[in-house]
């Protein structure tokens, strides 16, 4: 199927029409990633990169949860390493070798929809060096389209973990620096 040049061709062509339709935003692009984590995929993944630096593409998202830390965190829970971890690997370093910025580790995989404040404050002081995103899927209120796209999340106490002044305590006296991937990139982020 991506073997075919046909069909990298359309690919190629969805992916500068996503660039392009952010692009229309205005918004700052700080970091690019893609629905289910698709840039695995060393087909899209090339794409990414090619197409990418047209739309000032500086950093790019791995879903690389270590399994370490989400242990410490909850002993009593079994966590196992990703079947996937060889195409983390893999885009890791064809992303470094083009000049790219990329996280070292990201949360919320395991507990996808479930980030709440009691997980992210035992995860806090777990996280490992160097730079963690911890995945959210916040909202202020549940809707039909919501629900059915996303069953059995918990957006409204993800937002609370988000807004919880323990969670922005222990950050603080973790000394934990906050910000995007950009911030990071060029050294810009503060505690």
């Amino acid at each position: 199927f991506f073997a075919l040049p046909q069909v990298r061709r359309q690919l190629a062509m969805e992916i500068r029409a996503q660039f392009e339709a952010f692009h229309a935003t205005g918004l700052r692009l700080d970091h690019v990633n893609a629905h289910k984590h698709m840039h695995l995929h060393p087909t899209v993944a090339r794409a990414v990169i090619e197409i990418g630096r047209d739309y000032g593409m500086i950093a790019v998202r791995l879903p690389s949860e270590p399994v370490e830390p989400l242990r410490a965190a909850f002993p009593d829970e079994h966590y196992s390493a990703p079947l996937y971890r060889p195409w983390i690997d893999w885009l890791r370093r064809r992303l470094h070798s083009a000049g790219l910025f990329v996280n070292d580790n990201f949360f919320g995989l395991a507990w996808t929809g479930g980030m709440v404040e009691g997980r992210l404050l035992r995860l806090l002081p777990q996280l490992p060096q160097g730079l963690s995103e911890i995945y959210f899927h916040p909202a202020t209120a549940r809707s039909a389209a919501l629900s059915a796209a996303m069953p059995g999340y918990r957006h409204e106490e993800e937002l609370a973990a988000l807004l919880s002044p323990a969670a922005k305590s222990l950050v603080a006296s973790l000394g934990i620096r906050l910000g995007g991937y950009s911030d990071f990139a060029t050294g810009t982020a503060t505690k």
